[in-house]
């Protein structure tokens, strides 16, 4: 390998040649990436499952996707299929990727319906389905249909087998910043020369009833339910919450020295991965902003890059009140006196925030924004936040020439992760 194929650390450098994607915006790149640039949203009243009684009515579900019975474990699949195939066809692989998977995917467990099932079989008493109930009568009743829901890797086996990959599947959920987690496994088994090529793909299908009650729980969820598509408002001083939503994003990687020798297109480089755990709490960020700093200091040094070379910051930007502030506050502690030039967006205004898929779409998006040339804007900034002087690309997309973008994801548990992207090396 030529010196010109290695970063200032000896590695691989590591390319993307190929990206897929689906969100409430629409199914494939081009339709998300024209509807996002567009300032329109996917965020819609909730459809699939009664919403009687729950604080929140709306969500950016996938509604096209044909999945029946809709189950969060095969929406999943399906979403995360989708982005794959459109990725390694894009990438010039028309039948078996040659490389390993690495899949962001929700938790799993047994869903809502599975529980009624069992509660109701008979001769059971009807008393509350407690978890280690649910167990006794899992293993009284084994259904293979209800077994498979329960496996956390059986998504990535079914996906693996799709996309013809190599090796074995790995399946991970770091919360929120899963999908920037899938792509930080595929750099770091590049740059170790495990392999030349690997797909990293975050997916989430798991928008339901149970997950609603829960992130109210925690108060987390936006419930201006009367005007779905103004919700989402980050960085807004009238934020009130993030509005939980479905997607996958799937991102083929590669080494610059194996994309040149195939001739593939490159359409952007893998420059820097930053991770921080935060053990402050097991939803709140630390007080300080310590973990939040040293994530994107620690992506930022990964790169070789200073504050200074960022053009473009794809903000985590929930629309939750405390982690915009932490996040902005993490921000300006790393930028200083610039933050307030470097233009900032949160998709999440759009799409709403897919969880384990976000880090993965945002990762898109990023290298569409660097290819494009074009800033997507964070829409529903009506009413800024005094305590938050960003650039926040109000509203309206705007045309910029971007080198290098920082893309964030922080997550509930202390799970914060930083890619730094860059354009093609010259």
């Amino acid at each position: 390998m030529t010196s010109s194929h290695r970063d200032f650390q000896g590695r691989p450098i590591v390319v993307v040649t190929g990206i897929g994607l689906v969100s409430s915006l629409g199914q494939g790149v081009e339709d998300n990436w024209a509807a996002l640039t567009a300032g329109r949203s996917g965020i819609h009243a909730i459809t699939r499952f009664a919403t009687d009684n729950l604080r929140t009515k709306i969500a950016g579900t996938v509604d096209f996707m044909d999945v029946s019975p809709v189950t969060g474990i095969d929406l999943s699949f399906a979403l995360a299929e989708s982005a794959g195939l459109e990725a390694v066809r894009m990438a010039g692989y028309d039948k078996d990727f040659p490389g390993p998977l690495f899949l962001a995917a929700p938790p799993i467990e047994l869903e809502w319906q599975h529980r009624f099932k069992l509660d109701a079989l008979p001769g059971e008493a009807r008393e509350e389905a407690g978890y280690d109930r649910l167990l006794e009568l899992v293993r009284q009743n084994r259904d293979p249909a209800m077994y498979r829901q329960t496996l956390f890797g059986g998504i990535s086996e079914r996906l693996a087998d799709r996309l013809g990959t190599r090796g074995l599947p790995v399946t991970l959920s770091t919360a929120c910043a899963s999908g920037a987690s899938a792509i930080q496994l595929g750099v770091e088994a590049i740059r170790r020369g495990d392999t030349d090529r690997a797909i990293s793909i975050g997916t989430d299908g798991s928008v339901g009833a149970e997950a609603l009650i829960r992130f109210s729980l925690l108060s987390a969820l936006s419930t201006q339910n009367e005007r779905p598509e103004k919700a989402s408002k980050p960085f807004s001083k009238d934020r009130d919450g993030f509005v939980i939503a479905e997607g996958a994003a799937a991102l083929v990687l590669e080494s610059l020295e194996s994309a040149k020798a195939r001739g593939a297109t490159i359409l952007g480089v893998v420059m820097g991965c930053g991770e921080k755990a935060d053990d402050f709490h097991r939803t709140r960020s630390k007080p300080d902003g310590s973990p939040i700093m040293a994530t994107i200091r620690h992506g930022l040094a990964d790169a070789g890059l200073e504050p200074d070379d960022i053009g473009y910051i794809n903000a985590h930007g929930t629309s939750t009140p405390e982690n915009d502030r932490m996040e902005a506050g993490g921000l300006t502690a790393v930028f200083g006196e610039r933050i307030r030039d470097v233009p900032i967006s949160s998709n999440k205004s759009m799409i709403g925030h897919t969880l384990t898929a976000a880090g993965a779409i945002e990762a898109v998006f990023s290298l569409l924004t660097m290819r494009e040339g074009v800033l997507p804007p964070t829409i529903n900034y009506d009413v800024p936040d005094p305590a938050i002087v960003l650039d926040m690309v109000a509203n309206v997309k705007r045309s910029a020439d971007v080198a290098a973008v920082l893309s964030n994801s922080f997550g509930f548990g202390g799970q914060n992760v930083s890619l730094v992207l860059g354009r093609e090396p010259g």
